[in-house]
């Protein structure tokens, strides 16, 4: 077998080991989410809960409180990982995430919007957010698009597109009253408190959708990693395989943001925990979203019990660990280079 061989096949055996490995973790988390709460509940009665064979008064807790917050949780931490990860890989940037180039703060222009002139909540509000994000990246590849998209080019439009969008957002917020604006900052900042079933079912639905249709471009996604020149010797069409593997990256935080706000950070964590877990220059979208869902999770259950009689939005969380670990990423002497060190 030639080295090359070996080499791949080493790290498609190191890949599924740190995808299997975080979505154990995710998954204990996620038991945990549904027993910790002010009725503590023993993962016997958990799952008598979600066998339908638990009392009346467990049923309500598992099944209407604590199921729809935990799933939209790992639902909206997955997406948001699994979108890090494309952007990084296409855009060859370790720093390139949606919150950079303006899908999250449009997404989160469209939910303000909606929250304080539409009196939109629930599914409704996260439509509406969605097609926000859609519509926002849209602009950015306008604006962008000379013949192609320009990594370096997409990501300095974003950065003011994303400008644009936070400075109307901004704006909105200051024409209401205060109880309307802390409604809108709580959701500005990403929180899982409004998450409920039909929420959770959009997501879940769009968001595996949009998941395999990644999977089913992953052959693609691997060659633009390597570069247009190779992409286009492989037999891709580079633009249009660019064009839909950002789209779908797109759709994916588009969701996210729908279900909890715009939870910063998560986007750009995720990839690069991954890639240094596996320990190869780039990070593979599925381990990035188990990484990305055992995140918030993990970053929910700190935001509901760290602090005793508070409940902290999830992005209050995601933020206090984010911000240190893109200095860090920043400080590092490798950061400029596409890929970065393993």
């Amino acid at each position: 077998m030639s080295v090359t061989a070996t080499w791949r096949r080493n790290l498609r055996r190191r890949t599924m080991t740190v995808g299997l490995c975080m979505t154990t973790l995710a998954f204990a988390l996620f038991v945990v989410a549904l027993m910790l709460g002010q009725a503590g509940l023993s993962p016997t009665e958990v799952l008598e809960a979600l066998t339908g064979r638990g009392d009346r008064i467990t049923n309500f807790v598992v099944l209407q409180n604590r199921l729809p917050r935990a799933l939209a949780a790992a639902l909206v931490g997955g997406c948001l990982g699994a979108s890090g990860a494309v952007f990084q890989a296409v855009l060859r940037n370790p720093l390139a995430s949606p919150d950079i180039i303006g899908v999250t703060s449009t997404a989160g222009t469209a939910g303000v919007v909606g929250v304080l002139l539409l009196g939109l909540s629930g599914l409704p509000l996260t439509l509406l957010v969605a097609v926000g994000g859609v519509v926002g990246a849209a602009i950015v590849a306008g604006l962008t698009w000379n013949r192609g998209l320009v990594g370096m080019r997409l990501v300095l439009v974003g950065i003011g597109v994303a400008a644009v969008a936070t400075a109307f957002t901004s704006y909105l917020i200051t024409t209401v009253d205060s109880r309307e604006a802390a409604v809108a900052y709580t959701w500005l900042v990403g929180s899982l408190n409004g998450a409920g079933w039909p929420v959770v079912t959009v997501t879940a639905v769009v968001g595996i959708l949009a998941l395999v249709a990644l999977a089913l471009q992953a052959r693609g996604l691997r060659a633009l990693e390597l570069g247009d020149a190779t992409a286009a010797g492989l037999g891709f069409r580079v633009e249009r395989t660019r064009i839909l593997v950002m789209l779908t990256a797109v759709v994916l935080a588009s969701v996210a943001v729908g279900a909890a706000g715009p939870v910063g950070f998560v986007a750009l964590m995720a990839p690069q925990i991954a890639r240094r877990l596996v320990g190869h220059a780039s990070a593979s979208p599925a381990a990035a979203t188990a990484v990305g869902a055992a995140l918030v999770i993990g970053a929910d259950l700190i935001a509901q019990y760290a602090v005793s009689g508070v409940n902290l939005p999830v992005g209050v969380v995601t933020g206090a660990l984010g911000a240190p670990y893109l200095a860090w990423l920043l400080a590092r002497n490798d950061i400029n280079r596409p890929g970065g060190r393993s």
